[in-house]
């Protein structure tokens, strides 16, 4: 990356952790602009995706939508498979949140997909993609299956030592088969 893309980067970064966010949506406009000018993929994608958090952030879920198109598209060329599975993975949260559940399950199921063929995928990224399908599950009252899949997601968020993930992973299984945590 570029040092000034990287500063744009950094800088938006900070920007979002200060909840400037129009701040740090202007930084990665420029940031975004110049890793398309330089032609740099990674750069792009990276851009790209901060700059799709910061639209979703925002509330502006269709500029979200479009950022994310395009960083699954040149994700989709690269040779990393966990960049693909978390870039998709983000793109079917924003169909999930716009109540999109037949355009966010294949999303869901394509990064899951990516993360277990892998094989050395972290438990964190693995239990991070198992939860979006979990909740689309729910969504869809599939409950046995939002079950398998909240307790697959607790035990890695176990392995992972996350206690936030372990927490709500226990108390929607408690919701779902009627026991307490």
């Amino acid at each position: 990356m570029s040092d000034t893309a990287q500063t744009l980067m950094e800088r938006a970064a900070h920007a979002r952790r200060e909840d400037r966010l129009e701040a740090a949506r202007r930084d990665l406009v420029d940031a975004v602009a110049l890793a398309r000018a330089a032609g740099a993929r990674e750069d792009l994608i990276a851009a790209l995706k901060a700059l799709g958090q910061i639209e979703r952030d925002l509330g502006r879920h269709d500029a979200a939508l479009v950022l994310y198109e395009e960083a699954v598209g040149l994700c989709r060329g690269a040779i990393d498979p966990l960049q693909l599975a978390h870039t998709v993975r983000h793109l079917g949260d924003i169909h999930l949140d716009a109540g999109r559940l037949e355009a966010a399950e294949p999303c869901f199921r394509e990064a899951l997909a990516l993360y277990r063929g892998h094989g050395h995928a972290p438990p964190l990224e693995l239990a991070n993609a198992i939860r979006p399908l979990a909740r689309l599950r729910e969504r869809t009252g599939d409950m046995a299956e939002a079950v398998r899949l909240w307790s697959e997601a607790r035990d890695l968020y176990m392995i992972a030592r996350v206690e936030q993930g372990v927490a709500e992973s226990s108390a929607r299984l408690a919701r779902l088969t009627g026991r307490s945590s």
